[in-house]
């Protein structure tokens, strides 16, 4: 019997064998591409060849695609590990083929691997073609042999597009039939129904046709071939299973789980279900970091964080109380070692950001399920089984919950959720999500840019040797449209056949300088880099008029180039301190280099100490007095990577790199502009650091003029702050800790007068008590607190009290606060939080907790006095109803 690796592995040689390049996997970020959360077809690294924008130096290709398609409501996430074929992550086979071979040849490449390669029975193989597409019918029956009659026609499934406009064609799929007893026992059971009997394995889509926008469909001139099969699905053929949980790819991962639970698989059916939520999950989370996602609270990062929680659930559930994801995911990029090598490498960094995840998710999953359990008892009181909108929004914002793990926890109760409630709290998080995902995938390239490439359009960066170069204008756009003439006053993109200019990319800042030509001279603001060998002058006309054609003289600004280089030499002896000083955990997770400061993004999952600091900082210096040589060479990514090059990972680079080196400190892929040597950094000072994300911190820093800049305002701060005092800056530390001591003794008299201030308060307020139905109630409104003084006072006042219940309550902040407390002895009788409830809803608002002791707030603060009021008559009702 075949392994799940030995069929991928038999997959791609077959089609090397037929001259396809076995090109590796995609990260599971899209590149070029904002459309996409994640890559979730094996086409996506391809997009571009089949639209025509991209020329690559083969047109047959095969992979193995990493694929996640995990960002749905909560119910898709939901039926992973419930079903047998749900996941978050899987692995898709594909061969395809840019304007080379069609359709004669993807159908008999595909019976050909499935009937004799993979030996399939063709007794228990079905065809699907489009209604109308006879071509793909005829090479079926004609060149394959299938019978008519196992040739199945679809419409709305066999026709794939790439949007409302571009490329699309008719699909050709291939279906498995797993035997009568999987079936749904409808005599009308046949290929195209829901049940799991007739299992589709590959889908051959084949593009040609280029849809217009009035819906016309114009014939491709080169068609092209989109394939694709499910590892997993076909695996559970060649194993013949029913589950693709029950095939080796996840059955290892489940038996790993096993051995850590110490539970067996296929005892219990909730603890199956849980441990295929993590054997799936694991591969995710495992894949998406080892890609570059982190998990957070918005975009890509947020799904990652959906995923990894819901694992972190069912681990729980599994009887795990400290963390285990961590555990999992490592077994399972070594599992897949071989097939995806690079990844594998990550471990130590993928395990770091789980085990991080983990534990802060465990401090505060108990806290959050108290609050759901204290909902559903309070809606299990009312008859009710909608959980409050409010109720999920605190969970999720406050204690980490994702909706649909909520969602999760209490379905199985019989509880659903108050989704619009929700969605009516996160409004303003909606927005911002929505400002974030603007940026948080790549940028689609502007389709002139491609067309100019089309068109034979390049430019050549010479910036690396020069900082002035002459050539000739290939095109000037303006407004997005391609003009022939810039005239003084307009703003124009200039793209010439050869430029010093770096274009803004990998973190660095496009140049800036000037351009000359006979008639005209043009101020550049930017230079951007929107394809690979195409840059492009973001210009300002000054004098005259710059015409196609003309021969132009392209200065840098020399002396903002210099700033720039500085900081990123520096950028790159950074990252090699944090590495040293860390440890191998970090790795770049974003950066920006401009002449007036650098500022670098890394994985780390503590704050760091001032120790820490002072030394990444000392260590830079070192090196920059070492004074190495900066080099740079140019050599394959496979060479790179075995010399020891750091890549950022999720990248995508092509065949061949450059390296930078700085002496042998420091070795990094890089397309910037470098200094000459360490040395000419001069001085190297951090002036920040913090945290942007779960995991994630940030050090800016400056170098050069910058850094003594620094030093010199510094100083002077020093010594302003040594003036207020009537100090000099040696004695201000002595001098500050004296104040500061003498504050904090005057607090401490401070809080002992506020202190018999409330107990005289507590005095007063106790004259208001009265006896209800046998009980002391006392309701009073007091001067204005936060939460924590209306407990203090409350602790005050039922210490006085004795027996009996009280309510206090303030306006504060234009809000109103309200508290109810119960002594012990009459909470079977009387619950606080049902009483704060009900006078919370005077002042517009929501409360509850415990029996002895509830808050609750509202935003009707003139209408404490009312909700007060209340309090006696709740206790006389409750105590004699």
């Amino acid at each position: 019997m075949l392994t799940g690796n030995e069929i991928r592995a038999r997959f791609l040689k077959f089609f090397e064998e037929r001259g396809h390049t076995m090109v590796a996997s995609s990260s599971l970020v899209p590149h070029n591409d904002p459309t996409l959360l994640f890559t979730n077809a094996g086409m996506n690294q391809f997009k571009d060849c089949f639209l025509g924008q991209e020329k690559r130096s083969y047109v047959r290709a095969t992979t193995s695609q990493k694929c996640v398609r995990a960002g749905g409501k909560h119910n898709d996430l939901e039926n992973v590990g419930r079903t047998a074929r749900h996941h978050t992550f899987f692995e898709m086979l594909g061969n395809f083929s840019f304007g080379d071979y069609f359709k004669k040849e993807a159908i008999a490449y595909a019976w050909e691997f499935l009937t004799k390669d993979m030996g399939l029975d063709i007794e228990r193989l079905y065809v699907s073609v489009y209604t109308t597409d006879d071509e793909a019918a005829n090479i079926w029956h004609h060149q394959e042999g299938v019978p008519r009659e196992r040739i199945f026609r679809f419409e709305e499934d066999n026709f794939w597009s790439m949007g409302d406009t571009g490329p699309c064609g008719p699909c050709s799929e291939i279906f498995y039939d797993n035997g009568a007893e999987i079936g749904c026992d409808s005599p009308d059971c046949t290929v195209g129904c829901d049940c799991d009997r007739y299992m589709e394995i590959w889908n051959n889509v084949f593009m040609q046709f280029d849809r217009q926008p009035d819906g016309e469909l114009i014939p491709l001139p080169k068609p092209a071939v989109d394939t694709g099969m499910g590892l997993e699905r076909l695996t559970t053929v060649m194993q013949k299973v029913q589950s693709n949980y029950d095939t080796d790819l996840l059955r290892d991962i489940i038996a790993h789980i096993e051995k850590l639970s110490g539970k067996a698989y296929g005892n219990n059916n909730e603890n199956d279900v849980s441990m295929r939520v993590m054997a799936d999950h694991s591969r995710a989370t495992a894949y998406l970091i080892a890609d570059g996602v982190l998990p957070s609270n918005e975009g890509r990062g947020y799904v990652l964080r959906r995923i990894m929680r819901r694992a972190m659930r069912h681990a729980k559930m599994l009887g795990f109380e400290g963390p285990v994801l961590f555990k999992t995911a490592v077994f399972v990029l070594d599992f897949m070692a071989k097939a995806y090598p690079t990844e594998a490498e990550r471990k130590d960094f993928v395990a770091k950001v789980v085990q991080n995840e983990e534990e802060r998710f465990i401090t505060t999953l108990g806290n959050g399920l108290r609050i759901l359990q204290d909902e559903i008892a309070q809606l299990k009181e009312a008859g009710q089984t909608l959980i409050p909108g409010e109720t999920v929004f605190k969970l999720y914002d406050t204690y980490g919950f994702p909706v649909d793990l909520t969602a999760d926890i209490v379905e199985k109760d019989g509880y659903s959720l108050d989704e619009a409630g929700f969605e009516a709290c996160m409004e303003e998080q909606r927005k911002k999500a929505r400002e974030h995902w603007k940026g948080s995938g790549e940028e689609a390239v502007s389709a002139i840019y491609k067309q100019l490439v089309d068109d034979g359009v390049t430019s050549t960066f010479s910036g690396y040797e020069k900082i002035e170069d002459t050539g000739a204008v290939l095109a000037l756009i303006k407004d997005g449209e391609l003009v022939d003439e810039g005239v003084c006053g307009e703003k124009v993109e200039v793209i010439t056949t050869v430029t010093p200019c770096y274009g803004e990319s990998g973190g660095q800042v496009g140049d800036t300088g000037t351009i000359c030509t006979k008639d005209a001279s043009l101020r550049i603001i930017d230079t951007k880099k929107p394809l690979e060998n195409l840059f492009s002058h973001v210009c300002e006309v000054v004098t005259g008029a710059v015409q196609k054609g003309a021969e132009a003289t392209v200065r840098v600004d020399a002396e903002r180039r210099q700033k720039i280089v500085l900081n990123h030499t520096a950028t790159h002896l950074l990252q090699a301190a944090l590495q040293d000083i860390l440890g191998d955990h970090i790795k770049q997770a974003g950066s920006l280099v401009t002449p007036e400061r650098l500022r670098f993004d890394f994985t780390h999952f503590s704050p760091l100490t001032p120790e820490e600091i002072v030394k990444i900082e000392a260590e830079v210096n070192a090196q920059i007095r070492v004074n190495a040589a900066v080099q740079s060479q140019v050599m394959t990514a496979d060479a790179a990577q075995a010399a020891g090059a750091m890549a950022l990972f999720g990248e995508k680079y092509g065949d061949e790199v450059r390296v930078i080196s700085v002496g042998d400190y420091s070795m990094e892929l890089c397309g910037g502009t470098h200094a000459s040597a360490a040395g000419d950094i001069g001085l190297f000072r951090i002036i920040s650091e913090g945290g942007i994300a779960a995991g994630v911190r940030r050090i800016e820093a400056v170098t050069g003029d910058g850094a003594l800049a620094q030093v010199h305002q510094q100083q002077q701060t020093l010594q302003r702050l040594a003036n207020l005092v009537k100090s000099d800056p040696q004695q201000l530390e002595a001098r500050l800790v004296k104040i500061l001591e003498r504050q904090k003794e005057m607090e401490r008299e401070l809080t002992t007068l506020e202190s018999r201030l409330k107990a005289g308060q507590a005095d007063d307020i106790m004259s208001q008590a009265v006896e209800i139905a046998g009980v002391r109630v006392l309701a009073a409104q007091v001067e204005s607190t936060d939460a924590k003084g209306l407990r203090d006072m409350a602790d005050k006042l039922r210490d006085k009290l004795g027996s009996g219940v009280l309510a206090i309550g303030c306006a504060s902040d234009g809000k109103a606060n309200l508290l109810v407390a119960v002594t012990k002895d009459l909470t079977k009788q009387l619950h606080a939080g049902k009483l704060v409830a009900a006078l919370a809803a005077e002042v517009g608002g929501r409360g509850g907790g415990r029996p002895d002791l509830a808050q609750a707030g509202g935003p009707e603060a003139d209408k404490v006095d009312a909700a007060l009021a209340k309090l006696a008559g709740l206790v006389e009702t409750t105590i004699q109803g």
